[in-house]
């Protein structure tokens, strides 16, 4: 008897080009907000539209022995009657132009019965026909907060490693405890699905170890990191996405950090703020992604064919 399936659709739009999908999740390897901020970015700023869930029953804890708040659901109300209701939702969007397509996935990491959540992940990539799909996160890390972000790659067929070597990121040595996005990479070897993620480095600085007096430092919503991943996936995905609003968060980014750290300095100048963020760029090597605009490979493509 088949098990009944865990989506449930408003639509499936049927394309006949390539298609892949961008996956994010609110999860604890969500630094810069790259994994929950991205795509829900994306999906305003497309106009995607929702097309379907993953149904929530059986994967999230709503209390536990240690706390019996940290999990349950949110509830508004105004004079008794109830306004707002937030409990763990996990949505399908699409968008597309008529010439490029594009399947958007953003969820909550479920607490329990991960199996079974990857089961209907690609449940969803198998129904759609999506060919590769990305998952996102981000890991705090001493970088430069004015370079070029750096990304951490793990995949799920070996046969993908060649390709993706193109795309100016590191592949992952990590040994410990799984995110949602890393995950899948197993289970998407066993149904044979192109899967790979991304995790990108966001800056984050321990001033604590200079003068317990100075508060750490970190990016919340990394606009540098979000620009650096689409560059990649612009090019990998042909979608062609508009990057300039991204490009412009991401200099403003910049200025924003560079004044703090600067006030920062002048508050405390008996602390070696400036030497510590030397040292940070001193010690960094910048892997820039830089591709010829497609056009220009397709013209000499055509002439290295000729």
């Amino acid at each position: 008897m088949q098990s009944e399936s865990q989506i449930e659709w408003t639509e499936r739009p049927a394309w006949s080009g390539e298609l892949h999908m961008i996956a994010g999740w609110r999860q604890w390897a969500d630094a810069g907000s790259i994994s929950s901020g991205l795509p829900q970015y994306l999906i305003e700023m497309l106009g995607a539209r929702k097309i379907g869930h993953i149904k929530p029953e059986g994967f999230y804890l709503y209390q536990t022995p240690v706390s019996q708040f940290l999990f349950r659901p949110r509830i508004k109300f105004e004079e008794g009657y109830r306004v707002e209701m937030s409990v763990p939702t996990n949505d399908v969007y699409w968008w597309d132009d008529g010439e490029h397509a594009l399947v958007i996935f953003i969820g909550d990491e479920p607490n329990m019965n991960v199996e079974r959540y990857a089961a209907a992940f690609f449940e969803i990539v198998a129904t759609l026909g999506v060919k590769r799909t990305v998952g996102l996160g981000g890991v705090y890390a001493m970088v430069p907060y004015d370079k070029d972000r750096t990304f951490s790659c793990s995949y799920s067929k070996r046969g993908m490693k060649g390709e993706l070597s193109g795309y100016a990121v590191s592949f992952s040595n990590y040994e410990g405890g799984v995110s949602m996005g890393s995950y899948l990479v197993d289970p998407a070897e066993k149904v044979d699905a192109e899967y790979f993620t991304l995790y990108g480095f966001v800056p984050m600085y321990d001033f604590a170890q200079l003068n317990q007096r100075v508060q750490n430092f970190n990016v919340d919503d990394d606009y540098r990191a979000w620009h650096d991943v689409l560059t990649r996936l612009n090019h990998m995905f042909k979608i062609q996405l508009n990057l300039t609003d991204l490009a412009a968060r991401g200099a403003e980014l910049t200025t924003q950090i560079t004044t703090h750290l600067d006030e920062l300095a002048a508050k405390h100048p008996q602390v070696p703020l400036k030497e510590y963020i030397s040292k940070v760029t001193t010690d960094f090597v910048e892997k820039p992604f830089a591709k010829l605009d497609d056009v220009w490979e397709d013209a000499l493509g055509d002439i290295f064919g000729d």
